[in-house]
């Protein structure tokens, strides 16, 4: 008879997914929670501009986060799924500072970068989302030509210390505030061409946003895989079994 008619434990077992592929789908979804925090999170912070008198902000920021969401989507899922699958887990103080800063370096660039997408391709006359126009003398600039090589870089980087392997962390850490750097230049030389109030409270609401959002995937990130995952000499503690109550 065989293991997985007799209901063994054996036979669960090997029914069951991988540990890798287990954890490679927590983080999927992990990241998933993530994108709907900052989503909700951007809203929030937006919301009061609606009563202080500056309604722009709060009519032009929420769709357009909405938009690079939408967009960052099925790109970072498959992301999240291969980085699951290619590391364990790690301490949860870790897994949430770096999940922070990756969040808020993607919500900066991303803002900058739907601005620059919405004035290279005139996207103000297509679509109702893209009606306000930020940075509207930025075409044509020297920042409007060096954002799409800075930014580049700097994506390159941080992907590269995400899923190098046989790379420590501090080396992973001096990478991505590299990466880092060269996406506040950008996006400094960006509000240095053509400051705009609205580019600038749109900006810093994205970045709060992404680094919220970062922190929740982060936190993800760190438990994602349960106690299969946990590398060898690792201080994370494993997870005590349930007691069953007495009927």
């Amino acid at each position: 008879m065989s293991d997985r008619r007799n209901g063994s434990p054996a036979g669960e077992e090997r029914q069951g997914l991988r540990p890798r592929y287990r954890r490679a789908f927590g983080c999927v979804t992990w990241m998933y929670l993530g994108m709907l925090v900052f989503l909700a999170a951007n809203f929030f912070l937006a919301l009061p501009f609606r009563y202080v008198g500056a309604g722009e902000v709060y009519g032009y920021l929420p769709p357009r986060l909405a938009f690079l969401g939408t967009a960052l989507l099925l790109p970072g899922m498959a992301l999240a799924a291969v980085l699951g699958a290619r590391t364990f887990r790690t301490q949860r103080r870790r897994g949430t500072r770096v999940g922070t800063g990756i969040g808020a370096l993607i919500g900066w660039s991303g803002f900058f970068s739907v601005v620059w997408l919405a004035i290279a391709f005139g996207l103000d006359r297509r679509d109702q989302i893209f009606q306000t126009v930020v940075f509207p003398n930025l075409g044509g600039s020297l920042a409007f030509y060096a954002f799409v090589p800075l930014t580049l870089a700097a994506t390159a980087l941080a992907l590269y210390a995400l899923y190098a392997r046989g790379v420590d962390f501090e080396r992973r850490r001096r990478l991505t505030l590299i990466g880092a750097a060269l996406a506040v230049v950008a996006g400094l030389a960006t509000l240095a061409t053509d400051f705009d109030p609205i580019g600038v409270a749109g900006v810093l609401i994205s970045t709060v946003s992404g680094a919220i959002g970062g922190y929740v995937s982060g936190a993800g990130y760190a438990r994602a895989g349960g106690d299969d995952m946990i590398p060898p000499g690792a201080e994370i503690r494993r997870r005590e079994p349930r007691r069953r109550k007495p009927r």
